[in-house]
C-alpha cells in the first residue's frame, strides 16, 4: 500500500474499515494513523499549518459520521474517500476564510511541501515556485495522483471526473510544470547539470 501506516495490504484494510463502521476506536485510531501522513500534506498545501491540522481532523470527524455511507466499489478506495471529504472541508475552509477576511490567503510559494520530501536544495525551490505557478487544477490533479498516490479513478471519484479525464488532466498538467520548469532554465540547460 502506499502509506506509512501498518496497513499493508487491502484485506487488512477492509477488516478495518469494516471494523470501524461498527465503531471500534482501535480500528479508528490505526486508520488515523495510516491516512493521516498523505491527508496532512494534501491539506498543507492548501492552508496554514493549523488550518490543515484542523482539516485532517475534521475529515476524521466526518468519516467517523458518515461511515455507513461508504460503499467499496470499482474504481473506488478507502482513500479516495478519505480525499473526497477532505476536499470539501478544504473548500469549506477558504469560504470561512474569505468571509472572515474578505479575500482569499495566497500560499506561500516559499513554504515546505511534501515535494521537499524528493528534492532538495535549490531544484525543490525551483519545483515548488514551478507548482505554485500552475492553476489550481493542475495542482489539484498533481497532489491527488503523485503525492497522495491515488489512482486515476480514485481521482475521478474525489473529483467527479472520469478516470480518462483525470488522466489527460494529469498529462496536461504535468506538461504544463514542464514548461513553467523550462522557464526557470531558459538557456536549455538541465536542472543541474550542462546540456546533454
Amino acid at each position: 500500500m502506499r502509506h506509512n501506516g501498518q496497513v499493508n495490504d487491502r484485506d487488512q484494510l477492509v477488516q478495518l474499515v469494516d471494523r470501524a463502521g461498527r465503531s471500534d476506536p482501535d480500528a479508528w485510531e490505526a486508520l488515523y494513523r495510516r491516512a493521516y501522513p498523505g491527508l496532512m500534506a494534501y491539506a498543507s498545501r492548501r492552508l496554514d499549518a493549523e488550518r490543515a491540522r484542523d482539516a485532517v481532523a475534521e475529515t476524521m470527524a466526518r468519516a467517523v459520521a458518515r461511515i455507513s455511507r461508504f460503499e467499496w466499489r470499482t474504481g473506488s478506495s478507502f482513500d479516495g474517500w478519505l480525499y473526497g471529504i477532505l476536499r470539501h472541508v478544504v473548500i469549506d475552509a477558504h469560504r470561512a476564510r474569505s468571509r472572515e477576511a474578505g479575500r482569499r490567503q495566497a500560499v506561500d510559494p516559499s513554504k515546505a511541501g511534501p515535494l521537499d520530501h524528493v528534492l532538495d536544495g535549490e531544484e525543490a525551490r525551483a519545483v515548488r515556485a514551478a507548482f505554485e505557478r500552475l492553476g489550481d487544477e493542475d495542482r489539484e490533479v498533481l497532489e491527488l495522483r503523485v503525492v497522495a498516490g491515488l489512482s486515476a479513478e480514485e481521482v475521478g471519484n474525489v473529483l467527479g471526473k472520469r478516470a480518462g479525464a483525470v488522466r489527460m488532466a494529469q498529462s496536461r498538467a504535468l506538461e504544463r510544470l514542464r514548461r513553467e520548469l523550462d522557464c526557470e532554465h531558459p538557456d536549455g540547460q538541465e536542472r543541474g547539470g550542462p546540456e546533454r
